[in-house]
Order: C-alpha cells, then sequence, then structure tokens
C-alpha cells in the first residue's frame, strides 16, 4: 500500500534520537519522565494508553508515531480486532484526514508483524 517503511523509519528516528540525548540530554531527560508517567498503569492500562495515543497519531498525521505505537502495540499483545476498533474512533473523530492515516497505521501493522485475526 504506502511506501513508508516503518521498522526502516522507527530505526532511523530512534538513531536520531539517540543523537539528540546527546546534545539535549536534559529535555530528552524530561520528555522520557513524561512519556514514563504518561504511560505507566493505574486506572487505564498500558495497552489502553497506546491505543489511545495511536488514535492521537492519527489524527495528527505523525508517521513516526504510528510506526512507534504501533511496534508497541504488537509487544502488548494487541489482537487485530482491538486495533481495528481504535481505528474506527480514530476515523470517526478525524474524518478524511484520520481515514488516510489509519490505512498507513493499518499497513505499519502489517510491516511489524501484527496478529492477522
Amino acid at each position: 500500500m504506502s511506501t513508508t517503511s516503518y521498522p526502516e523509519l522507527t530505526t532511523a528516528i530512534s538513531r536520531q534520537i539517540g543523537n539528540l540525548r546527546k546534545g539535549i540530554p536534559e529535555t530528552m531527560k524530561g520528555f522520557s519522565a513524561m512519556a514514563q508517567g504518561a504511560c505507566a498503569s493505574g486506572v487505564l492500562d498500558e495497552k489502553t494508553k497506546e491505543l489511545i495515543a495511536m488514535g492521537i497519531a492519527i489524527a495528527l498525521r505523525c508517521d513516526g508515531c504510528i510506526g512507534f505505537h504501533t511496534r508497541t502495540l504488537i509487544k502488548l499483545e494487541t489482537s487485530r480486532q482491538e486495533f481495528e476498533e481504535m481505528l474506527a474512533v480514530a476515523i470517526y473523530m478525524g474524518g478524511g484526514p484520520s481515514l488516510m492515516y489509519a490505512a498507513q497505521a493499518r499497513d505499519a501493522w502489517e510491516q511489524f508483524g501484527g496478529a492477522e485475526a
């Protein structure tokens, strides 16, 4: 479908994030702390929070975010049905542009080896 290779994209971004950790360490420590605090299990579990993050990534049209959150959702053993239900809500909330990015998110799911059913 798309020409974006999400595994390659996330690898390239990760490399540059490593460079940012060296160049602006305090900013990156702050961002990491915020991410850890926001994603820690609480009333909402980690998978639910990742599904929310993915919906936002689609709405904001962030290719890198789609790659990273898809990869994490697969590691969290998200089912295809859970993933597609989240895509439905993202499309509903974002209209046509979200539909286009939901299609790209499904492509990322397949590229990272997400479950078929």
